[in-house]
């Protein structure tokens, strides 16, 4: 029950943060824009070991690229073009988030923690890439655990809580798995359609 409604509440605010921007008739492109600012910010943050001021402002950063979409749906200003952007600006966002723990892991000689925020990296790229040219093969991939929005709140509950490095190996874990699962869909997918796997 409790759970519930903090998910109603969360999706109340959510819903009347996309109503008032839509209403100022903001772009939804500057709100791509505004949200990949907080998140260099952020990335300053973690790299210099503010990992809790970090994870507060990866939230309101996420409050820009949570919106963005929702807002140019309601506001009827869905493009092509601004799908793409989102998308693009997206992939920089996850990557320099890492940056800075990578950063940060390098300026306190901690070599293990280099090698598995590179790890998490591979893994955040390739999540995408998998999905991506799965896409051109197949309608739909969307299988698998680890998205972009799960890898940005374990990055927040890793900053607020001060466990970083467990949230690390989940994201370098669930992040191969994904790819593995989407390997696997597309191949079966793939086979569906063609009657044999495609290959280029």
């Amino acid at each position: 029950m409790i759970t519930y409604r903090i998910g109603q509440g969360g999706r109340y605010l959510w819903a009347r943060i996309v109503d008032t921007f839509s209403a100022l008739g903001i772009d939804p492109n500057v709100l791509t824009a505004v949200g990949f600012g907080i998140n260099v910010l952020a990335v300053y943050l973690f790299a210099y070991g503010y990992f809790r001021w970090a994870g507060l402002t990866v939230i309101v950063a996420s409050v820009f690229d949570l919106t963005d979409g929702p807002v140019a749906r309601v506001t009827k200003r869905v493009t092509p073009f601004g799908g793409f952007l989102d998308s693009v600006v997206d992939r920089y966002s996850d990557l320099l988030l890492l940056v800075g723990l990578l950063v940060y892991y390098g300026r306190i000689n901690r070599f293990w923690y280099v090698t598995l925020v590179a790890v998490a990296m591979i893994g955040a790229v390739m999540t995408s890439y998998t999905r991506a040219r799965a896409e051109n093969l197949i309608p739909k991939c969307k299988v698998g655990f680890l998205e972009r929005p799960e890898r940005i709140v374990l990055i927040i509950i890793g900053a607020l809580t001060d466990r970083m490095a467990a949230v690390l190996w989940v994201i370098v874990v669930f992040s191969q798995l994904t790819v593995i699962h989407r390997i696997v869909y597309t191949y079966q997918q793939s086979r569906n359609l063609t009657g044999s796997p495609t290959r280029s």
